[in-house]
């Protein structure tokens, strides 16, 4: 037996104990480096030096957000892949510096994988809303509905926190300005990832500890569910609308 601070251990008990490790609000192990974070923006940049390479407007019009494609061509991949492209390099720079500033601390307090859900919901939420309220003759580009969705639920996870998120509301205002303002931009997509990201950071950061995966998993489930009935819905409404003109579906 070895003296302890108060009686005696079996030194074998004490060689097999773990330190217990410290958990986030989300219920996820605390993490020192946000790799995913410098992972997301090394795939985004790598994807557009393919794209700038192979024309940046080709490449949009192949696998950005259009709804005619999706809906009439069967090309739902568009759903996903227009978030990783970009319109030009002010676009991306944008878009990497916001996701640099904001990404690693939201990434510490989700923890990897739930940050990895978070970002591809608010990416697919930013094109499902561009997809649901945009011109069927609109071409979307960009990660600004995930980086939009991560600005959201840094608020949400902020005040679950008590943080001060006066910075990153300031942040958000100003991009919601500049989206109506400046020609060309998307709005539609930053405010389906804006409310999408919000959303899935609220059952992330609020759920109970009792049960809490579950919940997290049936929370996050239900927005995806709710993007996939507006996807069904507004291919329905376009197949619709072209069915006079004898397109033909696929």
């Amino acid at each position: 037996m070895i003296e302890a601070p108060v009686g005696y251990r079996c030194p074998d008990c004490m060689q097999t104990e773990r330190p217990v490790q410290p958990t986030t609000v989300a219920g996820a192990v605390a993490i020192l480096k946000p790799y995913v974070t410098y992972t997301l923006i090394v795939i985004n940049v790598a994807v557009f030096i393919l794209q700038y390479a192979a024309g940046i407007n080709a490449v949009a019009e192949d696998f950005g957000m259009w709804p005619v494609g999706i809906a009439i061509g069967g090309e739902w991949y568009r759903l996903i892949t227009s978030a990783f492209l970009h319109g030009s390099f002010l676009h991306i720079a944008f878009n990497m510096y916001v996701l640099f500033a904001l990404g690693p601390t939201l990434e510490r307090i989700l923890g990897h994988s739930r940050f990895v859900i978070l970002y591809l919901a608010a990416a697919l939420g930013g094109a499902v809303a561009s997809y649901y309220f945009s011109d069927i003759r609109t071409v979307s580009v960009g990660a600004s509905g995930a980086i939009f969705g991560l600005m959201g639920a840094l608020v949400v996870a902020g005040r679950r926190l008590r943080y001060d998120v006066t910075q990153v509301l300031v942040l958000l205002g100003i991009n919601v300005v500049i989206g109506f303002l400046a020609p060309g931009i998307d709005w539609r997509a930053h405010f389906g990832g804006l409310v999408v990201g919000a959303a899935v950071a609220a059952v992330l950061v609020h759920a109970p500890k009792k049960g809490r995966i579950p919940i997290q998993v049936a929370g996050v489930g239900g927005v995806l569910l709710i993007l996939t009935a507006m996807t069904m819905l507004r291919t329905s409404q376009i197949q619709q609308l072209v069915a006079p003109l004898g397109v033909i579906t696929t």
